[in-house]
C-alpha cells in the first residue's frame, strides 16, 4: 500500500495537514535533543523527513529503516538531492525485527509508524533493544481530539474529506481510508505509555499536540543505575 502512494506521499502529508506535520517533527527532534545524540535511528522512516529533521542536532550518523521499498527510494532521492548521503543511510527492514546490534543508538524517533506495526509490543521491545542505556525514544503518532468543536471537525475531515482527497491525488482506493481506521484502533495516551512501560522503558510521558490531533510520546531506556 505504501509503495503505491510513495510518489505523492510528501505532498499529501504537507497538504492534508496544512503543513502542521513539519511543526510536529520539529517538536519530536527537540525531545531527543536533551541527550545530545551522536547516533540516531528513525523507525518507519518512509521518505526520510524525520531523519532529515534530526540533522539539526548535528549527530555523527542517522539511520532510517522502513519496509516500503518505494518510500525508501523517494527518501534516497531526496537525501541525494540535498547532498546528505554521508550522514543519513536508509535501509529496508522490518521494524519488529531490525538488523541492528543491541545498544546501537543514542536516540530513536518514529513518526506516524507504530500504529502500523503488526505486533506493537514486539516493535517496542525492538526499540528498547537497539537503544543504548540512557537512550531516549520520541514517538509521534496521530490521536483523537476529545474537546468540542475540534472533535466534530476532526472526525468530519478525517472520515470524509481526507480519504476522498487522498484518493484523488494518490490514485489509491485504500491508503487514505486505512489512515482513520488505523488511528481509531491505536491505543493512545496512557494506554500507549503503559505499553512502553511494559517494554522496559522509564520516564514515559505524552504530550498532545494541536488540540490532540497528534501526540508525542517519550521514553527512556534505564542506564546501569536505573535512571
Amino acid at each position: 500500500m505504501f509503495d503505491s502512494i510513495a510518489f505523492r506521499y510528501d505532498f499529501l502529508n504537507h497538504f492534508l495537514s496544512l503543513g502542521i506535520d513539519k511543526v510536529w517533527r520539529r517538536k519530536t527532534v527537540q525531545q531527543i535533543a536533551r541527550n545530545h545524540p551522536k547516533t540516531i535511528l528513525d523507525v518507519a522512516t518512509g521518505t526520510g523527513d524525520l531523519a532529515i529533521a534530526c540533522l539539526k542536532l548535528n549527530p555523527d550518523a542517522i539511520k532510517g529503516i522502513d519496509l516500503s521499498a518505494g518510500m525508501l527510494q523517494k527518501g534516497r532521492e531526496k537525501i541525494e538531492k540535498k547532498k546528505l548521503s554521508k550522514k543519513i543511510k536508509l535501509v529496508k527492514g522490518d521494524s519488529e525485527k531490525m538488523p541492528f546490534s543491541d545498544k546501537s543508538f543514542d536516540a530513536l524517533t518514529c513518526g506516524f509508524g507504530v500504529r502500523n506495526f503488526e505486533n506493537l509490543e514486539k516493535g517496542l521491545f525492538e526499540f528498547y533493544r537497539v537503544l543504548k542505556p540512557g537512550g531516549i525514544a520520541a514517538i509521534l503518532e496521530f490521536s483523537k481530539p476529545t474537546a468540542f468543536p475540534v472533535k466534530q471537525m476532526y472526525y468530519f475531515y478525517f472520515k470524509q474529506i481526507l480519504p476522498l482527497t487522498g484518493k484523488i491525488f494518490s490514485k489509491s482506493d485504500s491508503a487514505y481510508s486505512y489512515l482513520p481506521e488505523s488511528v481509531a484502533a491505536f491505543p493512545e495516551g496512557k494506554d500507549f505509555t503503559e505499553k512502553l512501560d511494559g517494554a522496559g522503558f522509564i520516564q514515559t510521558s505524552y504530550n498532545r499536540l494541536t488540540f490532540g490531533i497528534a501526540t508525542l510520546y517519550t521514553a527512556v531506556k534505564p542506564d546501569k543505575r536505573g535512571n
